[in-house]
């Protein structure tokens, strides 16, 4: 759930350290950065790839691999529901799973700002083991590095990931004809509206957490089921569901038929979303994706996400047509109708 790491903390007290904060020093690869090393990163992630220490790791892998890196500087770094620790694993785990992967395992690259609380590091580094845990997942090689103070916001984080593909794992754009159904596996524009509530000091009758979560058993599962009749995946991070549907458009060549009174939203998020002026197609998401698939399982395939803890609120939100090739047009619940684009800029910055 997304905030099971949130709880972990409280059952990984922090190490006795000799600084309270983090130092151009513990940059240097000298004495501080062991030190930093030692009491933090390789006590609480250990495992036999990263007691080695050495400059790479070194790994066996047989079959189809999916590779991939993602950087995160989301602004706070901690929100309703993670952190910046969990969303990094989470965000590159995803990443895989979209390819139809299984991870195996994750690099860990951190730049650290002068004057961060070695506390608060803490939390972040609870937040990547809760997260890989919860993934089956091991940070097997990594960096650090340490910014002047003013020259970075806290924490920023670079994660590498590689998976095992999924052998009846089938997808490309390529195969998203006429006829295919598409299907949002949950509520949209959660992770989006925790952060800019945290940051505009948004209240609500309950709090809304970000959705960030690993996607890989619940896709993994679901190719098993499906296998090939799964055409198509992307979660929707950046740039929302908009995007990826524009995408998808762009990509596979036809149509995309969108009806705003299927897609699920949170009520309190919606009326946020009104009440800010945006738009839930496009805020961002850490625990969603869209899966394009054979309109004769469709109905099976939102009932096996539904049985899942992650995909409660799925749902068949259009289908793909031969009307208006490369276009994304969507119908209001009133009855209009309106042709959804890229937006030309970023909705809310610094969002994962």
């Amino acid at each position: 759930m997304p905030n099971e790491p949130l709880r972990m903390q409280l059952d990984c007290p922090l190490p006795t350290l000799d600084f309270e904060q983090i130092t151009l020093g513990h940059g240097s690869g000298g004495l501080l950065t062991h030190r930093l090393l030692d009491g933090g990163v390789f006590s609480l992630l250990k495992n036999e790839h990263l007691d080695k220490q050495g400059d790479a790791a070194t790994l066996t892998l047989t079959g189809r691999t999916a590779f991939t890196t993602d950087s995160f500087v989301v602004s706070p770094i901690f929100f309703p529901g993670g952190s910046i620790g969990e969303l990094a694993v989470n965000g590159t785990v995803n990443d895989l799973a979209m390819a139809g992967a299984r991870p195996v395992a994750l690099s860990l690259a951190l730049i650290l700002e002068e004057g961060l609380s070695t506390e608060d590091l803490w939390r972040v580094l609870v937040g990547v083991k809760a997260a890989c845990e919860t993934a089956g997942v091991e940070v097997i090689t990594g960096d650090t590095k340490v910014v002047e103070r003013g020259k970075g916001d806290q924490v920023f984080i670079n994660t590498t990931g590689l998976g095992t593909v999924h052998p009846d794992a089938d997808l490309s754009a390529s195969r998203v004809v006429p006829g295919t159904k598409l299907v949002v596996s949950g509520q949209i524009a959660q992770h989006g509206i925790a952060i800019l509530s945290l940051r505009e000091g948004l209240e609500f009758e309950t709090t809304v957490e970000s959705d960030t979560v690993n996607l890989n058993h619940t896709v993994w599962s679901l190719l098993d089921q499906f296998g090939g009749d799964i055409r198509f995946l992307r979660d929707a991070t950046r740039g929302g569901l908009g995007t990826v549907l524009v995408e998808l458009a762009q990509q596979s060549g036809a149509g995309v038929s969108l009806k705003q009174a299927a897609l699920p939203v949170d009520g309190q998020v919606e009326a946020a979303c009104e009440m800010l002026g945006l738009d839930p197609l496009y805020v961002a998401n850490e625990g969603v994706f869209v899966a394009a698939v054979a309109p004769e399982v469709a109905d099976d395939f939102v009932a096996a996400l539904r049985s899942d803890p992650n995909g409660r609120h799925a749902a068949v939100i259009g289908e793909v047509v031969e009307a208006h090739p490369r276009q994304v047009v969507l119908q209001s619940r009133i009855g209009g109708r309106r042709v959804v684009t890229m937006l030309p800029g970023e909705q809310l910055p610094r969002i994962c």
